[in-house]
């Protein structure tokens, strides 16, 4: 997973309305609730039944580091799914998302002006219709470079190009980036 897939699913539990369970037990446990049973959780994480039947009883407590990430992984995938939603909803009908990125940034400009990657921290506000194509390209499983081009774009659209009132025949492209974070 990509730093904008990452940043974008972290966004999405900032709305969260209840903590995430913690305990491996507690994980365990929620896992086979949504799963339905203990052998689809254990072919899920790679593990025996007799091993996930052991963390519901809180027989083991500390799972090595891979098992503990895997599973905390897939807790937050299936988290609150109705909230998770209302959230996505809302961000690509009304409110848009805030990109908070430093990157490089590669420019295709009109002849006689400097095309030259430049390193700039820009935060800006995207409007809902770029939160809806990442949301909808990150539910497809679009390659990370997919979900940056829409970023790019929305930013090129928005911050360089002024919503069309200036740099008309400017392209920009991420070309290297440093961190980015999105926010509801």
């Amino acid at each position: 997973m990509g730093k904008l897939a990452e940043s974008l699913d972290k966004a999405v539990e900032g709305t969260f309305t209840r903590p995430v369970p913690k305990s491996a037990g507690a994980q365990m446990r929620y896992l086979v609730r949504q799963l339905k049973g203990t052998r689809p959780v254990a072919d899920l994480l790679g593990i025996s039944q007799r091993t996930v039947e052991r963390y519901v009883k809180d027989q083991l407590k500390q799972p090595r580091k891979s098992l503990a990430t895997r599973m905390d992984r897939e807790v937050r995938k299936r988290w609150q799914p109705q909230i998770r939603a209302r959230a996505k909803k809302q961000a690509a009908t009304t409110g848009g998302i805030v990109l908070d990125t430093r990157a490089r940034f590669g420019y295709t400009a009109a002849p006689g002006t400097t095309d030259d990657a430049r390193l700039r921290h820009i935060t800006q506000a995207l409007p809902p219709q770029y939160a809806a194509r990442l949301f909808d390209a990150q539910e497809q499983g679009a390659p990370e470079q997919q979900l940056l081009d829409i970023a790019a774009e929305g930013l090129q659209e928005i911050y360089f190009k002024d919503r069309g009132r200036r740099a008309q025949g400017l392209l920009v492209e991420f070309t290297d980036i440093d961190y980015i974070e999105v926010d509801l």
